[in-house]
């Protein structure tokens, strides 16, 4: 897959790296937060860019994030949006997506067990549905 311009940077970035550093020092922190969360719940994934984001992949798709210019998205794939929807309340949530006002500390802790349960639903092979993790 070809590298593709962040829509919020304009850049193409080849690393993570490169990405998180095209922002304003608020925002890197916000991002390499959210990296070092992402990290530690899904030791083993790959980290890539993908549709011009950071993006792990662990036997697949596994989330991807980025910044935008009021919010940080977090892509956990639909069934990581539905299994955490009572817990995602008062975020603004789409079929797959959830927007982290960049305003409001991020929900850390929620983001490292959203990601722990897409690494559990890719070891099995299937998505897990709608239990809370």
């Amino acid at each position: 897959m070809g590298k593709k311009a962040s829509r919020t940077t304009g850049i193409t970035p080849h690393t993570v790296d490169r990405y998180i550093a095209a922002f304003p020092a608020g925002v890197r922190e916000m991002l390499q937060q959210v990296r070092d969360t992402i990290r530690r719940a899904a030791p083993g994934s790959e980290e890539t860019i993908k549709y011009g984001i950071p993006t792990y992949v662990l036997r697949g798709n596994l989330v991807h994030f980025g910044a935008f210019q009021h919010h940080i998205g977090f892509y956990p794939t639909p069934s990581g949006i539905e299994a955490f929807r009572r817990e995602l309340e008062g975020y603004q949530v789409a079929r797959g997506s959830v927007r982290f006002p960049m305003d409001d500390p991020l929900p850390l802790d929620l983001i490292e067990r959203i990601v722990r349960f897409r690494v559990e639903e890719t070891r099995v092979g299937t998505p897990m549905g709608n239990g809370q993790a």
